[in-house]
Formats: structure tokens, sequence, C-alpha cells
């Protein structure tokens, strides 16, 4: 892990290494297809951010399972607009099938709520969340997350696909903004 990383006009320090996150993923993982075994569960994995997680998370999956992508945003910057706006949108056929909404990070809880709302409409069988950070302290919305990987502080961070305006996202580690 390195010392510090510079993105743009910020530095950032090491916070969480790959082989702590890799770890917990396989057992969050083994959970889901503990859980969901013989549901073939459809993986909705929210861009840009959980592109890493959901790729890591699929590959450590036991059971058959799907995976699509839908985008939202809500940054700019290191804060929240507040506001969740649609990019692109879920295009498969959700009646009757179980989704896993897979996220990198869960702050507010705005954008989960915003899914969860959308994909109710669609008559899945099941909708769970599972997100690699939630910070609880942040959480304004009632969201469960019934599958997290990490609670963590209210701090803004980079690396495994979170980003800094584009930046950060290929770092192996995740990395804390240096106060």
């Amino acid at each position: 892990m390195k010392e510090s990383v510079t993105l743009l006009d910020k530095t950032f320090v090491p916070f969480m290494p790959e082989a702590q996150i890799k770890s917990r993923v396989a057992e969050v993982a083994r959970q889901i297809s503990s859980d969901m075994a013989g549901r073939n569960p459809l993986l909705l994995a929210v861009l840009n951010g959980a592109f890493i997680f959901a790729a890591d998370l699929m590959r450590e999956m036991t059971i058959p399972c799907e995976i699509s992508f839908v985008k939202l945003a809500s940054y700019q910057g290191t804060a929240s607009t507040g506001k969740v706006k649609e990019v692109i949108g879920i295009n498969e056929d959700l009646t009757d099938r179980h989704i896993v909404i897979v996220e990198d990070i869960v702050e507010s809880g705005r954008t989960m709520q915003r899914m969860v709302e959308q994909i109710g409409t669609r008559h899945p069988a099941s909708v769970s969340i599972c997100s690699l950070l939630v910070k609880p302290d942040r959480l304004q919305d009632t969201v469960q997350v019934r599958y997290p990987c990490f609670s963590i502080p209210n701090d803004f961070i980079v690396g495994y696909g979170l980003d800094y305006d584009q930046q950060g996202r290929g770092l192996k580690d995740i990395y804390v903004l240096d106060a």
C-alpha cells in the first residue's frame, strides 16, 4: 500500500488494504450464495463506483447468477449534490426475479431508496442491497443494507472503484482524504 496518493488537488492516505477488502467480499459472496441458493439472482450493479466490487463479488459467488448495470449520479467532487439523477435505466424484465443491488457506498440512503422504489414497480420476487461500504452516521433514509461489507466513518474515500472527480478508481486499496 502506498503511503499516500495525490489525485488532482487532494492527497489521500491509506485506509483499507486490498487483501482485507477481497477477504470480506468473498465472505459476503458466500452469504449471498447461501441465502439465494436455487434462485439465480440478478446482481444489479450501480455504475460507475461499484463495477470493481461487482466483478469481484460475482467471481466469488458459488451459485448461478446474472449481472446488469444501472447508472445513477448524485456526486460532484467530494460532496453529494443531494439529488439523484438516473443516467442509464434498467432494461431487464424484473418480474419474479431475486434482485441484489450492488452499490459501492451507501451514505444518505437516497440513491438506494430511489433504486428500491423503481425496482419495486417492476414486480421482483425480492430486492436486497449489498454495499461495499456503509456510513451509518450519514443515513437519512430508512434503507436496509442486507449485505454490508464494511461500516466506515463519514470520511471521503477513493480506490477500489470509488473516485474523486473520476480519478483513483483503479487503486487496489482504499484511501481516505488526508485532513
